[in-house]
């Protein structure tokens, strides 16, 4: 049982080393096409996924050893010793060097705003725009507020915000930078537009359809009817013109 435990808190710590280590690709490969743009194309993604994936081997690796040789306690879940430093110092250096690469790309946006003599106003709400996309995405949230408050109400609060950030980043980046894009939004108003055409052929033609067979079930059907009555019809006063004759015949004889 201990060592499925240990093999699970292994994964864990795995994961989570991949978690930070994935948010250094992306504020590499950032700062690499904002503000090294030269050697933007030249870009390989396996050097991400070796970073990514990879690397957090090795610092997992080592504290797993260090632990089953110099702290063997149940699960290796308990936190009283400076072995997790293993771990957490290689995330500690990502994150910092996240937010050099955080100032610097803001840096350079600034300074492009200013060449393209934009207002003021709208040059730092671009700015401002930029950090809160950048902050959840390249984890500076860790490096802005690293400690939890020993205050009850404020230690939930910052748990709740940590773990939004941390979690739904993807969401929170895709909400900010996407989903209130202008041209991203006149683009789903056009999908949505097309689609409601759409569907409102597809009714008429189904409508129409469905009128179509209607009308030439009714045009094969009523003459069947029709003529079965008119049969009938002529059978009765083919019968009725035979027994008049033969009325008339026999008035005639009965006076001749």
């Amino acid at each position: 049982m201990q060592v499925s435990c240990k093999v699970l808190h292994f994964f864990h710590m795995y994961m989570l080393g991949c978690n930070y280590f994935w948010m250094l690709c992306e504020g590499i490969y950032l700062h690499t096409l904002i503000v090294v743009a030269v050697f933007a194309e030249e870009q390989h993604l396996h050097w991400y996924y070796l970073l990514g994936w990879g690397f957090p081997l090795v610092p997992v690796s080592i504290h797993a050893v260090a632990r089953k040789k110099y702290f063997d306690d149940n699960c290796w879940m308990s936190v009283e010793t400076h072995l997790l430093y293993a771990v957490h110092g290689p995330i500690v250096a990502a994150l910092l060097v996240n937010l050099f690469f955080l100032l610097n790309i803001i840096r350079v946006l600034v300074t492009k705003l200013r060449d393209t003599h934009r207002a003021e106003s709208n040059m730092y709400m671009k700015a401002v725009r930029a950090t809160l996309i950048l902050v959840p995405l390249l984890g500076i949230q860790f490096v802005i507020f690293p400690w939890r408050p020993e205050n009850r109400l404020a230690g939930e609060v910052y748990e709740y915000v940590m773990h939004i950030l941390m979690h739904y980043q993807g969401l929170l980046v895709a909400t900010i930078f996407c989903f209130f894009n202008g041209e991203v939004q006149a683009a789903l108003k056009r999908q949505w537009m097309q689609y409601k055409t759409q569907w409102g052929q597809r009714r008429k033609d189904h409508c129409s359809m469905r009128s179509t067979s209607y009308t030439a079930t009714s045009i094969t059907e009523v003459p069947a009817f029709m003529y079965h009555h008119e049969c009938q019809a002529e059978h009765l006063n083919g019968c009725h013109t035979k027994d008049s004759e033969l009325v008339a015949l026999k008035s005639g004889d009965t006076y001749a």
